[in-house]
């Protein structure tokens, strides 16, 4: 898991630090502030894990390699350039960190002009193999069928984490006795709330089974199939509570009805305790506070909640991380809901008043 990022002169980030919760860390932030960045780069900086699982003997040049391939792939910078990622205005050298909770460390720089990153720290990196899932804001079950073949071809407007995601989902399930038994409970419990279940054939092919019938995923909601990829992922294995490596999620309340959202951080809550890391990115005020709710500090939950934000004197993003929902400062959801609440009142008192 990761403990530590830190961020120099990347995109929105002048000097950004965060310290991560080992179980589950909760972004917030306006449009435009850095939450899908950060996500991608943190994930970014995780890519050596599989690279030297493969390849245990790889060399510096080939990890530069592959991290600069990766980064590009995952922000699909104008003109395919690195240093289109650079601060604008910056002067000093972009800076990526990552500092895992092992004591292995990962530390990268390129300037306005660089053609790859130059890695300056890689403390033990090759000793962390644990292997992070991203998880991407739109569904993929309803267009994997010839995405990954048509990725590799042709130049897809997709980042790559749309890639990443369909290749894991497209594993061969785990056997049954390997399976975390939260890793069951949560498949069981997506299941009986879709009421059927997705089926795999490989090739991207997927359709989804009642006891009854057959349809194709395309005909499905698509917050059951958001649902049906996470319970895929447990399937597969790609998430395993206390083995795989961090869990990115970008917004995942996109197209949940408020029981699904329930559910969702119910499951989300379990696999943390039982060693699963979870960084994600929110603007739902109903997910947030479900997991402000159903956070139970006697079952050893911890919930961090970091909130972006740009500073009005000096226009840089900032961040302020609490562990108590009621202490985020800059929270835009919260203020949305509040200002909505307010206009309501008054439209019901201006009512009235006319009558």
């Amino acid at each position: 898991m990761i403990e530590r990022l830190e961020f120099r002169n990347f995109t929105a980030f002048t000097g950004l630090t965060l310290d991560l919760s080992p179980k589950i860390n909760v972004i917030i932030g306006e449009n435009g502030t850095g939450k899908t960045h950060l996500l991608k780069a943190a994930y970014g900086l995780c890519a050596g894990a599989p690279l030297f699982k493969n390849k245990p003997d790889t060399s510096e040049d080939e990890l530069e390699a592959a991290l600069t391939a990766k980064l590009l792939r995952l922000f699909m910078p104008l003109d395919d350039k690195l240093g289109k990622m650079h601060c604008q205005g910056a002067t000093d050298q972009a800076y990526l960190s990552a500092k895992f909770a092992g004591g292995q460390k990962i530390a990268t720089t390129f300037f306005n002009n660089s053609k790859a990153l130059a890695v300056q720290d890689r403390a033990n990196y090759a000793q962390y193999q644990a292997e992070a899932v991203f998880i991407p804001t739109k569904e993929v079950l309803s267009f994997m069928k010839g995405f990954n073949s048509l990725y590799e071809k042709y130049g897809l407007s997709f980042d790559q984490t749309y890639q990443d995601i369909c290749l894991l989902l497209d594993l061969p399930e785990v056997r049954p006795e390997t399976l975390h038994e939260k890793s069951k409970w949560a498949m069981a419990e997506i299941e009986g709330i879709c009421r059927g279940r997705f089926v795999f054939y490989g090739g991207g092919k997927v359709t989804f089974k009642t006891e009854n019938a057959e349809y194709s995923a395309n005909s499905m909601a698509e917050g059951f199939r958001k649902a049906g990829m996470l319970s895929r992922l447990l399937e597969t294995g790609a998430i395993q509570p206390g083995v795989s490596g961090p869990l990115f999620w970008d917004e995942p309340e996109s197209n949940l009805n408020p029981k699904l959202m329930e559910l969702l951080v119910q499951i989300l809550m379990e696999l943390s305790r039982n060693g699963q890391q979870i960084i994600l990115t929110t603007h739902d005020y109903v997910l947030l506070k479900w997991f402000d709710l159903l956070m139970d500090k006697g079952e050893g939950d911890h919930v961090r909640f970091h909130a972006l934000y740009r500073d009005r004197q000096s226009a840089q993003v900032k961040i302020y991380s609490t562990d108590d929902y009621r202490e985020i400062e800059k929270n835009p959801i919260a203020e949305a809901f509040n200002h909505l609440t307010i206009a309501h009142a008054k439209s019901r008192l201006k009512g009235a008043v006319s009558e």
